[in-house]
């Protein structure tokens, strides 16, 4: 027996051993019960084109990512907001660049469920978002291999809507975690390595980011059974006046958004390797610490109905990130897209999200330590 089989046997034990406890970040909300039938290993483990426990595929020294921010194909609540031709055309322009990516992942704003009421008082500052599960498909024909829960809309619709959104996630072979009490991280095999997703958020149905210690004993639980840690978060102030990345808590409507370079920089002093942001609904900077990618918002990027694309807020990047075997940055490109209402992202000739995050960048980063080049292309700095 060769030593990468019993390496892959060695880690598959720790992932039966480890995913079997829970964590105890925080507690799920009230009558919401975790599980759905399924081992602990069996949720967490979600094999490609191979069976996760067979021999390991050859190892690629690297891996390529495309990141992608809020998605909300549309919604029937409190009226039917749905985009044209029936949501087929959402990721017509973006679904290459995703297939052809090792590993793809997003943010799935709202819940994907077809019925029930929202105890939200819906307003001019507060969305209820139900997608119909005749959509879902359409997430796994773009490519996506991930997606996070751990959102401000993942509650709309209550315990019902999340385990609809799960079963409907579960059933495309798509990862994802982020709510307290249930799945407290995602693994996902490509190219003979294991990539584990944990997904943090600053509602207290959540697993939130603002709960140090519960970050810092997530990371420290998936760290060894991974190759590549990626680290989602859902933080920050919104909107267009919420572009500049601040020092320090963020506060918006009352609520702890996080204090989000703090929270990057302890997610890769633990372990982590990629670190990315949703939440402002607008771009935010980049840096590169330690070697490692952190991306501190990527905005909107599916978002046709209910919420605002004016201005930057239309804006929706999709980041590619190239690391090597040990999770250290070795290139990426920023790929400008643009929405419209009622339209799924569209190329943008003018790369403006590319040169808004360039721009960010440069004033919110002290040391960014990555050039951006005018297509988008991200490199070390010289």
């Amino acid at each position: 027996m060769s030593v990468r089989v019993v390496l892959s046997s060695i880690r598959v034990f720790l992932i039966l051993l480890l995913t079997g406890s829970s964590l105890g970040c925080s507690s799920e909300p009230r009558g919401m019960a975790a599980g759905s039938g399924q081992t602990s290993a069996e949720r967490h483990l979600l094999p490609a084109d191979s069976d996760t426990l067979a021999a390991p595929k050859e190892r690629k020294d690297t891996l390529t990512f495309a990141f992608v921010g809020d998605i909300m194909m549309g919604t029937t609540f409190p009226t039917r907001q749905l985009p044209a031709n029936g949501g087929k055309d959402l990721f017509r322009d973006v679904a290459a660049l995703l297939r052809q990516a090792d590993v793809a992942a997003g943010n799935l704003e709202g819940t994907l469920c077809d019925s029930g009421e929202t105890k939200k008082k819906v307003s001019a500052v507060s969305y209820a978002f139900r997608t119909p599960t005749s959509y879902s498909h359409y997430l796994k024909e773009a490519g996506f291999d991930f997606l996070s829960m751990a959102n401000n809309h993942a509650h709309d619709f209550g315990t019902d809507g999340i385990r609809s959104t799960e079963r409907e996630l579960d059933s495309l072979g798509i990862g994802r975690c982020g709510i307290a009490g249930r799945q407290e991280f995602a693994i996902v095999e490509r190219a003979g390595m294991k990539v584990g997703f944990c997904a943090f958020g600053h509602n207290s149905y959540t697993i939130m980011h603002t709960d140090t210690a519960c970050v810092g004993r997530l990371i420290r639980k998936v760290r060894p059974l991974v190759d590549i840690l990626v680290v989602s978060f859902h933080g920050g102030a919104e909107g267009a006046a919420a572009s500049h990345l601040p020092q320090g808590k963020e506060l918006f409507l009352g609520e702890n958004r996080g204090s989000l370079r703090q929270l990057a920089h302890q997610c890769i002093d633990l372990g982590a390797d990629i670190v990315y942001g949703h939440g402002p609904h607008v771009p935010r900077c980049m840096e590169l610490y330690k070697g490692k990618i952190v991306a501190y918002s990527l905005g909107n990027f599916c978002t046709p109905r209910s919420i605002n694309l004016k201005g930057i807020s239309g804006y929706a990047p999709l980041l590619e990130v190239k690391v090597d075997s040990q999770g250290n940055f070795i290139e990426g490109q920023i790929h400008s897209f643009v929405q419209q209402p009622g339209v799924g992202p569209r190329k943008d000739p003018q790369n403006r999200a590319a040169a808004l995050i360039r721009d960010l960048t440069k004033s919110d980063v002290s040391s960014p330590k990555l050039s951006f080049g005018a297509d988008g292309k991200i490199q070390k700095a010289q």
